[in-house]
């Protein structure tokens, strides 16, 4: 039972995060939440920025269909993938399903994806859990990834968590009031 219960857990020592997909082109049609949270055409500008050397355009719908994504991921000597992205019912839950063949413990960020379609995000968040994929959210992530509120960065993260709960608050007021 332990070792089943330790896949749940992601931990920073063993993780890397895997962004899919989050396009200019697809932002606008998109649930912006993602774009908050978190390429077959240009990736979204602050993205590319903030992952200049780690970007790897492709061509194939999931990243591991791109020779260079599993050489870079498994070069980088961590057992656990957390991943994010756009759409999460083709790129993603494609993505999701090599990594899963692969051998890795995969992490899908339920609040870090999205769909135009909520039949086809639920689809991909179903079939990736029973496909073996621990469907979790970005808060459960980040607090596995700490541990401890002694780690450095628990101040930071935890600014930026309450600050995502009154954009999310302010945004669900503004839609019940329409």
């Amino acid at each position: 039972m332990t070792d089943d219960l330790n896949r749940f857990w992601a931990d920073r020592e063993k993780a890397v995060l895997v962004v899919v997909d989050v396009q200019q082109r697809l932002v606008p049609s998109m649930n912006q939440d993602i774009y908050r949270q978190t390429r077959l055409n240009n990736t979204v500008p602050e993205l590319a920025e903030a992952c200049q050397s780690k970007l790897i355009e492709k061509a194939s719908f999931g990243c591991c269909g791109e020779p260079a994504f599993p050489d870079y991921i498994k070069s980088l000597d961590r057992p656990q993938v957390i991943v994010t992205g756009m759409e999460a019912h083709v790129c993603v839950y494609q993505t999701v399903l090599g990594l899963l063949e692969a051998g890795y413990q995969v992490h899908l960020v339920r609040d870090g994806i999205c769909s135009r379609g909520k039949v086809d995000y639920q689809s991909a968040l179903d079939n990736a859990a029973r496909a073996g994929a621990v469907v979790t959210t970005a808060e459960t992530v980040l607090f596995q990834l700490l541990r401890t509120a002694a780690a450095p960065e628990f101040k930071a993260i935890s600014a930026l968590i309450k600050k995502r709960a009154a954009s999310r608050e302010a945004v669900e007021d503004a839609v019940r009031y329409e």
